[in-house]
């Protein structure tokens, strides 16, 4: 009869003491509303390029243990040099076809190569005094491209006169040509304008 006055005088909405409590949420949990914070980003370890190649070397390596042979060591050089051959070759071909094809009209391989434009200046001779040679002061003036001011700057270059025609003071107009001594590469093509 105790027995039965105990369990009258525990109400119905308390649990039971053997039965597992409800536990309400701490600080420390998250709740099933409230997102999880965010856990620290780990710090990056920052390597130096050498060592950041070194670990990749030794994870792409089969293993520490398996020792390769130079002939393998070759073979697989060989085998990656024919790739980056091969992907060369289809990048040039795409790079052709890329290409204007030639007309009917231009001939498709020229007999001997075109020589290219040779430079023409336009100077004034300053010195006659060596055989066959002028030195010519080629003056030059442009546009600042920032500050647009007029920037005036000269040369000398030295051009080889086959008759010794060209005095100092005259104006005239050479030409570029392959190297005829150590500094002559223009040859003198006319006399514009005499000195007076």
């Amino acid at each position: 009869m105790a027995d039965e006055e105990t369990t009258a005088e525990t109400p119905a909405d308390e649990p039971a003491a053997d039965a597992p409590a409800t536990e309400e949420p701490t600080a420390d949990e998250p709740t099933a509303e409230e997102p999880p914070a965010p856990a620290a980003p780990e710090p990056v370890e920052v390597l130096h390029p050498k060592e950041r190649r070194r670990r990749a070397r030794q994870r792409s390596s089969e293993g520490p243990g398996e020792a390769r042979t130079p002939e393998q060591r070759k073979a697989e050089r060989d085998a990656l040099r024919a790739k980056n051959s091969k992907a060369r070759a289809t990048r040039r071909a795409k790079l052709r076809a890329r290409r204007p094809k030639a007309t009917a009209s231009a001939p498709a391989e020229p007999a001997e190569r075109e020589r290219g434009a040779q430079k023409v200046r336009q100077g004034i001779v300053v010195s006659d005094k060596a055989a066959k040679t002028i030195t010519v002061r080629i003056d030059t003036s442009r546009r600042h491209r920032r500050y647009k001011k007029i920037v005036r700057s000269s040369k000398t270059l030295h051009a080889h006169d086959e008759h010794n025609e060209a005095h100092e003071g005259d104006l005239v107009r050479v030409i570029e040509t392959r190297p005829l001594s150590a500094t002559k590469r223009w040859r003198l093509v006319e006399i514009l304008e005499r000195a007076r």
